[in-house]
């Protein structure tokens, strides 16, 4: 018997999962994939919003901004990496430049104090690569960068380290309710019992929702692809870099990472297959015609990744977060799109209150334990490299050359209370792989440690979800046998 079990471990869930932890509660998170963050989270610009943009009076609005206003803490708390650059949506025509001073007001009635107007020579001086069409900007200095899945393993990691389970591969395929009007979740490979349920399920939360609810919002996903530039890019921006925002959302940006990288994308193309996270020449050719209206000079043979993630689009226009009427100890946390991430901290304790209201009793943990943050060795300095190196030589062996990742750092990794079930779990908590070769050089490195340290065949080492093994059979054994 759980007090509560949350359904999905992207952000949202990790997020709930990390603000009930502070509580004297049994909690359960089940994740359908083998790693945490595989869907949205994983797929995004990593962008945190200030908060102009969503509709005044929504809960996206609230929950935008009031998340947003604590990320620099959480990220410095969690010891992970945030950088405040600001963002500028840009203007090119005089029908824009209305548009921009229409999120001003949007924005300053968002409870944001700190927005500007720019001119045309303003813009060029902060941005001198920015295109000379540009006629204004909307300038908000508290805009920052993230990496999402980094966000999202803090708060799963402190979550566990104070009591919450987490267990992965559970799809959920039935919730009901049992003779003691519990409700039974039910797994294709177990069931487990819970007071109250939370729908986290992302591009799924209506399919969960209506095993025990009335249907009354659908996901209607669409899929967004990215172009990732190599950090030696020829055009460096210092802001995030918006167009203006039409029917189809916040358009085609250009951003920096929190690595140093250029982020350029997404598409908004309409699917019905909630699995459709491809990428093609046609959506790159987009992205490239979109990117030059802001960037004329933009070189994308600097591109080192492509990649695409689906966003949970919903039939309601809002954030879909409330007890459910007819099912009133499941919480819906559904329809989560941008700024979802930016909303993240808030959304996990705007469930809590909502959890209070439905009837659960919380009761503060008398001591909270911290998770430990990870040894990153590439921002260690030198006199601590070598203190470190010298306590344990396997710090020393550097492993992912474009990172600076080092042998130990995998190691740490793999021992994890979270540890790694792919190449590229292992890529999303130490950064190897994250680099120019994307883990050409490092990736069979590491193939061979993870199989080493788990006891698995190299043949069972998948490169992320189920199914996606690397290795199909020992090749010299094969010819061995052959002859």
């Amino acid at each position: 018997m759980y007090d509560v079990t949350i359904i999905g471990c992207g952000i949202c869930g990790a997020s709930i999962a990390y603000a009930l932890s502070h509580y004297d509660l049994s909690v359960l998170v089940l994740e359908k994939e083998n790693d945490i963050a595989e869907g949205a989270t994983k797929a995004n610009s990593g962008i945190v919003h200030a908060g102009y943009d969503p509709l005044p009076g929504t809960l996206m609005a609230k929950l935008n901004c009031e998340g947003a206003a604590r990320m620099e803490s959480l990220c410095k708390e969690f010891g992970i990496s945030y950088t405040r650059c600001g963002s500028m949506v840009l203007a090119f025509n005089e029908n824009e430049d209305g548009i921009v001073r229409e999120l001003l007001a949007r924005g300053i009635q968002n409870g944001l104090t700190n927005l500007t107007l720019l001119s045309r020579e303003a813009v060029r001086e902060e941005e001198p690569l920015v295109s000379k069409d540009v006629t204004s900007a909307l300038y908000a200095p508290t805009a920052a960068v993230i990496l999402p899945w980094e966000l999202c393993l803090a708060f799963i990691r402190n979550a566990m380290t104070n009591g919450v389970t987490l267990m992965r591969s559970q799809e959920v395929v039935s919730i009901s309710k049992n003779a003691t009007d519990h409700y039974v979740v039910g797994t294709a490979s177990d069931s487990f019992t819970s007071r109250y349920v939370i729908n986290a399920a992302g591009i799924q939360s209506d399919k969960i929702h209506n095993m025990l609810s009335t249907p009354d919002f659908t996901i209607t996903p669409s899929r967004g692809e990215y172009a990732l530039f190599d950090k030696n890019n020829h055009t460096p921006v210092k802001h995030i870099l918006f167009q203006c925002p039409s029917a189809l959302g916040k358009g085609v940006l250009v951003a920096p990472t929190v690595h140093g990288n250029l982020i350029v994308g997404p598409t908004n193309t309409r699917t019905k297959d909630r699995e459709d996270v491809s990428t093609s020449t046609s959506d790159q050719e987009y992205i490239q015609d979109c990117a030059r209206k802001t960037l004329p000079d933009i070189r994308f043979r600097d591109n080192i990744r492509s990649f695409s993630g689906l966003r949970a689009n919903s039939t309601v226009s809002d954030f879909v977060i409330r007890v459910c009427e007819d099912a009133p100890r499941l919480i819906d946390v559904a329809g989560i799109r941008s700024p979802g991430l930016a909303s993240s901290p808030a959304i996990g304790d705007y469930v809590v209150n909502l959890l209070s209201s439905a009837g659960l009793s919380l009761k503060p943990k008398e001591s909270y334990q911290k998770a430990p943050i990870p040894i990153r060795f590439q921002s260690l300095s030198d006199d601590a490299r070598a203190e470190l190196v010298a306590r344990d030589p396997r710090y020393g062996r550097i492993l992912c050359r474009c990172e600076t990742v080092s042998e130990g750092e995998i190691l740490d990794t793999i021992k994890d209370i979270l540890p790694p079930a792919s190449i590229d779990a292992i890529k999303r908590q130490s950064g190897a792989g994250l680099g120019r070769c994307q883990g050409g050089f490092c990736g069979p490195k590491i193939l061979m440690l993870l199989a080493r340290e788990t006891g698995l065949d190299p043949t069972e080492i998948l490169q992320d979800m189920t199914g996606s093994n690397i290795l199909s059979c020992r090749t010299k054994e094969e010819i061995d046998e052959k002859l």
